[in-house]
């Protein structure tokens, strides 16, 4: 049996997605690792403690434990969490000595990465990394990163024995901006819970969450610069539409989240839309289902996304998506097919596609039927099964030296 040591220093796979820095990224860790699990592969997750009263250790389910690490303050922004990288790791290398010895150490994300790079050497044993984003793709965004975070993941680049991308594209992304690293470059597309996810009654969808007839647009995620909350307040203005709804579930996220949210809440004011535009809490993730399928298409206007599970998701439930032409979402998205793809994340455009769904419901039902048909190809058994492949194959070749 193939032993992981999976980090996620940031965010714990057992947070509430959509709420400071959990996002998609813990729904890729906890779905992958229960797939890993069932097809057994016995996996310890070690993230940060990030609140008081945490159990030092969980057992999930057999074969996936979560341990808590205790390193810094519980409510330490993203940004300032590199400090506490080597505290982190000495405190998991002892867990891993004394109780949980290990056959591969996978890092997600940078900071994780950082302490991957250490367990590596002190264990003997190979590095898979899954960036989730990069320092250079984000400034490509015109969302540029610390320049300690891009030296970072080139020293993480250069060590790992695997480095796990979800596309094709993102892929090729990779290559043009880093070059072929000393390790493998794996894809392994992340999956989506078709017992939650799947196409429903909108009908039904609307009135359990109070909604009215008319249109109804959907952004789901955290509040922050990246996410693009602001373009879809200017889509709905370009639209033009006095009936149509915009929900946008998520809270909050990073340093400057709070900031975003005023600075949102301006835009729709002077705009007009306050009647029009509706904040939701994070929502507990298998009720986002039901508001992918209360809504007539899904908004994904991020400058950046290696892959975009949001768009994902709201496929599987058989809902176009409006998405910003960049990273995953040029795989997840079949340009009029299943949805559309917009250039430079163009309010006019978002509103052009929108209203074609709109005024158009036969070519509306079309792509959710096609889309839902694209999101059965994604699952988390698949996911897991390819990266056990991974990892089988790592453990049987040498270790790539730090370059």
């Amino acid at each position: 049996m193939t032993r992981v040591a999976m980090l996620s220093l940031h965010t714990s796979p057992l947070a509430q997605p959509g709420v400071g820095d959990s996002g998609g990224m813990n729904v890729y860790v906890r779905e992958l690792v229960a797939g890993l699990a069932h097809a057994g592969v016995e996996v310890t997750t070690y993230t940060r403690e990030w609140r008081a009263g945490l159990p030092r250790e969980i057992l999930v389910e057999p074969n996936h434990r979560v341990i808590h690490i205790p390193a810094g303050q519980f409510d330490l922004p993203k940004e300032e969490l590199e400090s506490l990288v080597p505290t982190f790791t000495d405190l998991v290398l002892d867990d891993i000595r004394r109780n949980h010895p290990v056959d591969v150490v996978h890092a997600n994300y940078w900071l994780s990465g950082l302490s991957g790079h250490a367990l590596k050497h002190e264990l003997d044993v190979p590095l898979v990394t899954t960036f989730h984003t990069l320092a250079r793709v984000k400034a490509e965004g015109g969302d540029p990163e610390p320049e300690r975070r891009e030296r970072a993941e080139a020293q993480i680049i250069g060590c790992a024995d695997a480095i796990c991308v979800s596309c094709d594209e993102e892929e090729d992304q990779f290559r043009r901006l880093y070059g072929n690293p000393p390790g493998v470059l794996e894809i392994v597309a992340p999956g989506v819970e078709h017992a939650f996810f799947t196409p429903g009654d909108k009908r039904g969808a609307r009135a359990a969450l109070a909604m009215g007839d008319g249109p109804v647009l959907l952004f789901v995620g955290r509040i922050q610069p990246l996410k693009g909350v602001d373009v879809a307040v200017r889509a709905l203005a370009a639209l033009g539409r006095r009936d149509a709804q915009l929900y946008v579930v998520g809270g909050a996220s990073g340093s400057n989240g709070d900031t975003e949210v005023l600075r949102v809440q301006s835009l729709i004011a002077e705009l007009g839309l306050t009647r029009q535009v509706h904040f939701v809490e994070a929502q507990a993730h298998h009720m986002l289902s039901t508001y992918y399928r209360a809504a007539d298409a899904v908004w994904v206007p991020s400058r950046s996304e290696s892959f975009g599970l949001v768009a994902l998701e709201a496929a599987a439930c058989g809902i176009p998506v409006i998405a910003n032409a960049v990273g995953g979402l040029l795989s997840l998205v079949d340009h009029g097919r299943t949805g559309y793809l917009v250039a430079d994340r163009d309010p006019e455009v978002f509103a052009k596609y929108t209203a074609e769904l709109l005024d158009n419901p036969a070519l509306a039902t079309a792509m959710g039927i096609a889309a839902a048909d694209r999101g059965r190809r994604y699952t988390w058994s698949f996911a897991a099964a390819r990266l056990r492949r991974v990892y089988t194959d790592i453990t049987s070749r040498s270790l790539v030296n730090c370059s």
